[in-house]
């Protein structure tokens, strides 16, 4: 996806090294993982809801103000 290698990797640890300190590393790769973990979940949820059948109330109701009704459905044009 990012197409980064091992050497691309490294420099980009020394610099956040160097900027934010051997102390606050982990915490900041422990709250970088936490929001990786939560918006990958979001997406899961999101996709799960989207792959679901309506609810047939709402079926209906979306019938009732597009017009549509079961007689639409069985005629034969002609």
């Amino acid at each position: 996806m990012f197409n980064i290698g091992m050497p691309e990797l490294i420099v980009v640890f020394i610099v956040a090294l160097i900027v934010f300190g051997p102390k606050r590393l982990p915490d900041i790769g422990r709250q970088l993982g936490k929001a990786v973990r939560s918006f990958k979940q979001a997406t899961m949820d999101l996709k799960d809801a989207l792959d679901q059948e309506p609810p047939e109330e709402i079926k209906k109701e979306v019938r009732e103000k597009l017009g549509y009704t079961d007689e639409n459905k069985t005629k034969t044009p002609g």
